[in-house]
C-alpha cells in the first residue's frame, strides 16, 4: 500500500481521520443502468461526513447531440459545488470512494485534476471495504461548508474529436479503455453503434483494480503500461470519458504524465457517424 499511497488510502488510514476538519470525503456511487440508485443507497448509509456527487448531476454538463453521453460540466457550476463542499485548491485533502472498482470516483479525481487540485486519493476497496471491516456508517447528510475554490484550469489535459482527426504523426497513442468486446464491436450495449476509434489500442479499465475493488499492486499496474515509454503521449477514451480515468490512475502511479483524456469518447466519435443519434438516449 505505500507505493499506492499517492493515489489511495486505506479504510484503517481513512477511519482514523474522520474527524479532521481538513478533510472532505465524497461519495460518487453510481449505476448507469439506474441513475438513481446511488444516491438511495448514499441516504441508506454512508461514510459519516460524505458528501454524495452524482455523476450525471454533478459531475457531467447536460447532453447534446454532440459530445457524448457525459461532457465535462459547465466549470462555473462546478467550482461552485467544490467551494460549497467547503474545498480549497491544494489545502483540503479530499477523499473519493465508490463501490465500482473506482469507476465513478475516478472520474470526480481526475475533474479534481483538470481543475488544479492534486489533493486527492481514493478510498482502497471503496464502500465494499469499509462495509467489510465494520466501520462506523451514517445517514445524516453532512451540511454545506463556507469555502473558495480558485480553480486553475489545465486545458492541456483534454482533446477533442477534431484533436484527433488532424493529428499528423504517430507519437500520440490513443487507448481504449472499454471491455475488450466493446472494443471489437462484437457487443454494444450503451452507445447506437459499435466499434472503436481507428488506430486505438484497448486495456481495459477493469484491469486495474482486482475482483473487491482494491488496486493492483504496483508491479501488475507497471505490467499493464511496461511497453510505453514514460514521455509517449497517451489520449484516453471509454464510452463518454468515466472509466478511461481509472487508466488514467493507473498510467500516473507509474510514471507516466503525458496524458490526456478525450471526455467525449465514443459516445462523441460516433455521434458523428451515426445521423440518427438521439442525445437524449442513454
Amino acid at each position: 500500500m505505500p507505493r499506492l499511497s499517492s493515489h489511495f488510502i486505506t479504510v484503517d488510514q481513512l477511519g482514523d481521520r474522520l474527524a479532521d476538519p481538513n478533510l472532505v470525503i465524497v461519495d460518487c456511487r453510481f449505476r448507469l443502468n439506474d441513475p438513481t440508485w446511488g444516491e438511495t443507497q448514499y441516504q441508506q448509509g454512508h461514510i459519516p461526513g460524505a458528501y454524495y456527487l452524482h455523476l450525471d448531476r454533478d459531475l457531467s454538463g447536460p447532453v447534446q447531440q454532440h459530445g457524448g453521453r457525459h461532457p465535462l460540466p459547465d466549470p462555473e457550476a462546478f467550482v461552485s459545488l467544490l467551494s460549497r463542499l467547503g474545498i480549497e485548491r491544494n489545502r483540503t485533502e479530499v477523499i473519493i470512494y465508490d463501490d465500482f472498482y473506482c469507476a465513478f470516483g475516478a472520474r470526480f479525481w481526475w475533474l479534481l485534476k483538470y481543475y488544479g487540485h492534486d489533493k486527492a486519493r481514493l478510498l482502497d476497496g471503496g464502500f465494499p471495504a469499509w462495509q467489510t471491516a465494520q466501520s462506523p456508517i451514517a445517514t445524516d447528510i453532512p451540511g454545506f461548508k463556507p469555502g473558495q475554490f480558485e480553480p486553475n484550469p489545465q486545458p492541456q489535459l483534454v482533446v477533442n474529436r477534431q484533436d484527433l482527426l488532424i493529428a499528423t504523426d504517430n507519437q500520440r497513442l490513443v487507448i481504449d479503455a472499454r471491455d475488450g468486446d466493446r472494443y471489437l464491436g462484437k457487443v454494444e450495449p450503451i452507445d447506437p453503434i459499435a466499434g472503436h476509434i481507428p488506430g486505438a489500442l484497448s486495456v481495459s479499465w477493469k484491469q486495474v483494480t482486482d475482483a473487491q475493488g482494491f488496486a493492483q499492486p504496483p508491479e501488475a499496474q507497471q505490467a499493464l503500461w511496461e511497453n510505453l515509454s514514460p514521455d509517449q503521449e497517451i489520449v484516453l477514451y471509454c464510452g463518454s470519458g468515466v472509466t478511461a480515468c481509472v487508466n488514467w490512475l493507473s498510467l500516473e502511479l507509474t510514471g507516466h504524465h503525458n496524458l490526456k483524456l478525450y471526455p467525449g469518447g465514443w459516445s462523441d466519435w460516433c455521434s458523428y457517424v451515426a445521423p440518427s443519434f438521439d442525445a437524449k438516449s442513454p
